[in-house]
């Protein structure tokens, strides 16, 4: 018997409302490496030591926002995907599979920080893991497991690496001239330069970063059906979950980040093994910062940003894709890439900001969803062999 349902599933405000924080937090770090070399994503040393102005630009982001808002991020889809279990199997994976492609369009035709292919390939995995889980607890044990050992498996690749760093970490003179001229250009430069960064992101997937991504998908779950990501506790409780969650994570993080500074960013420490203590250290400050704005929503719901927020999370995808091309248009159309530095180029980030709010409030005043989330609908719709129903929630 088929006991999935084409209905809408009823929307929860506070999830779209972090689901917003989460995508305009994300845009933090997305917009260094729209305007930088990709080396200086995670090295503020690729081009020789850094200015104190640019080290404690990035000191701060590595605390309060690197990988913290991706960590969130991917605790809310895999709540999400607790959430569409109802819908049954093929709808699910025509979801994904359809997420898959459009992340494949997105790295190779307009950027290389592409997340929406990596979440699209480790939901395929992870939706199956969710719905067989027999309680909440093993989907909490077993998210915690896959995390640790992609940490694991970082520290190893830290222990076992030799040699010189290679350009993703020192580029040389001709490696940035290169990269320059290929965003600057685009075409099927840029094309070509895409799918080769993608092979190695690929892989970077299936050996590390998909175990990490896959441990807090589950571990999202877990939480959706536990009730705590319903809100279904108190805000005392919520706001006593973050007054721990938050001050532990950059207990961990902190030394890390003063012996990268101390060590001038060597690859050996910084590349690999330094890094552990920020992957240990996002996922509970993801739930500090989840803690927070369940704490506080009482509030936040009555104030008119809660519910900007709350449209700009109704859109996500329509607003990760719209950042893209802000910043492509920006940086590789008009010129501006490489002509401001970490501090500098957030500046940039409250403009984008606007920018998503303005049009998530305009789109939802006339629509019922986003446009690329109308599109993804109707094609999962299609794919699936589902019947669309006639009006949306």
């Amino acid at each position: 018997m088929n006991t999935s349902s084409t209905a809408p599933l009823p929307r929860i405000a506070t999830l779209d409302c972090v689901r917003g924080i989460a995508i305009l937090g994300i845009l933090l770090l997305n917009i260094s490496a729209f305007g930088l070399p990709k080396a200086a994503y995670l090295n503020p040393a690729y081009l020789g030591l850094p200015t104190s102005r640019d080290a404690w630009t990035w000191a701060l982001l590595d605390i309060f926002a690197q990988a913290k808002f991706l960590a969130m991020f991917a605790l809310l889809f895999g709540a999400g995907l607790q959430m569409l279990l109802r819908r049954g199997k093929g709808w699910i994976r025509a979801r994904l599979s359809w997420l898959v492609l459009f992340g494949l369009g997105h790295a190779i035709f307009l950027w290389d920080g592409d997340i929406l292919l990596a979440y699209g390939l480790i939901g395929l995995v992870c939706w199956r893991m969710i719905r067989d889980a027999k309680d909440t607890y093993q989907l909490l044990k077993t998210g915690v497991v896959l995390y640790l050992i992609g940490v694991g498996v970082l520290l190893l690749l830290g222990f076992v690496s030799h040699g010189e760093p290679g350009g993703f970490w020192q580029p040389g003179v001709a490696e940035l001239q290169y990269e320059k001229f290929w965003k600057l250009q685009g075409g099927m430069e840029a094309w070509r330069n895409r799918v080769d960064l993608l092979s190695s992101s690929l892989l970077a997937i299936g050996a590390q970063y998909g175990w990490e991504l896959a441990g807090l998908m589950l571990f999202g779950a877990g939480l959706m059906r536990s009730g705590w990501l319903r809100g279904t506790y108190s805000p005392g409780y919520y706001r006593r979950q973050a007054a721990w969650l938050i001050p532990l994570s950059l207990l961990i993080q902190l030394p890390a980040i003063a012996l990268q500074w101390h060590l001038h960013w060597d690859y050996r420490w910084s590349g690999f093994l330094l890094q552990a203590p920020r992957e240990l250290g996002a996922p509970l400050q993801a739930m500090g910062y989840l803690a927070l704005c369940y704490g506080f929503w009482p509030t936040l719901s009555r104030l008119r940003i809660g519910h900007w927020l709350t449209q700009v999370g109704r859109m996500a995808l329509s607003n990760y894709l719209l950042q893209t091309l802000i910043c492509t248009t920006l940086f590789y159309r008009f010129g501006l890439y490489q002509q401001f530095d970490r501090l500098q180029l957030l500046a940039f980030v409250p403009l984008v900001w606007l920018a998503n709010l303005l049009f998530s409030n305009l789109w939802l005043s006339y629509f019922p969803q986003g446009p690329v989330e109308w599109l993804w609908r109707k094609l999962t719709h299609l794919a699936a062999g589902q019947a669309e129903p006639k009006t949306l929630n």
